[in-house]
């Protein structure tokens, strides 16, 4: 481990969805970062090997978002090790092979709003107590590219999902600001990540088309999008709040 502080040295953080992927990047680098992470998921396997690499600043509790039982314990547990929870990542997300509308399935419909929209609420609202009665707090968000624009490209039910997460962590930020709760969301546009490819597919075709939209060309590197986070959630944004960060190399500024 580093022996500088680092930008979240002490802080106590939560991150959903934290044991793979683009999560496990976010974990990797707040412990890097000096935090001590509790990375939350239903991917037990995944995430006890993830504590076991990254040693004793990091802790694994299973938890589904959409779950309200889940996060009272998740939150009870932290709060019983920590005096304080500092920030929050609501990281948890998934997405939908992409389809026209009218062919999507309400069961899929509410599947992909459970976890991307509610799973946000739920977090948010668990952790706020804490955060007011310590009367200081960082909440990010991870919305898309898809909740601030080029829809006519975006599958229907992801995008509809991500405004939302863009709209409540706006309410959040201001309603909030006075009492010392930060909420920004952060916008990535295509990266390289198993999620990216799940949806677009591995045909070089379909990347091409969706590359063609993004001014830089390329896919998003993970590291570029954990940059965004650790910002957003360290003292250096204590300005800024209600934000939303598009880190999606020109996408929706066309």
């Amino acid at each position: 481990m580093p022996s500088n502080p680092g930008e979240l040295g002490g802080k106590v953080a939560i991150i959903t969805g934290g044991a793979t992927g683009l999560g496990a990047e976010i974990s990797r680098q707040f412990v890097r970062e000096g935090a001590l992470v509790h990375i939350a998921d239903i991917a037990d396997e995944d995430g006890d090997l993830l504590v076991n690499e990254l040693g004793f600043k990091a802790t694994y509790h299973h938890l589904d978002v959409t779950d309200e039982a889940d996060w009272r314990r998740a939150v009870a547990t932290v709060q019983k090790r920590h005096s304080t929870i500092d920030i929050l990542v609501n990281n948890a997300g998934i997405a939908l092979v992409m389809k026209p509308l009218h062919e999507r399935s309400l069961e899929e419909w509410q599947q992909l709003m459970s976890v991307n929209i509610t799973g946000v609420f739920l977090g948010t609202r668990a952790v706020i107590p804490a955060m007011l009665r310590q009367g200081s707090g960082s909440i990010v968000n991870m919305s898309s590219a898809g909740g601030l624009g080029q829809w006519q490209i975006m599958e229907s039910a992801y995008a509809a999902s991500k405004a939302a997460v863009r709209v409540l962590t706006k309410t959040t930020g201001t309603q909030y600001a006075a009492r010392g709760i930060r909420c920004n969301s952060v916008h990535p546009g295509p990266i390289d990540s198993a999620m990216t490819q799940a949806v677009l597919g591995i045909n070089p075709d379909v990347l091409a088309r969706r590359l063609g939209r993004v001014p830089m060309g390329r896919l998003g590197q993970p590291a570029e999008i954990v940059s965004a986070v650790v910002f957003l959630a360290s003292d250096k944004a204590s300005y800024v709040t209600g934000a939303e960060l598009a880190v999606d190399g020109g996408a929706v500024a066309q």
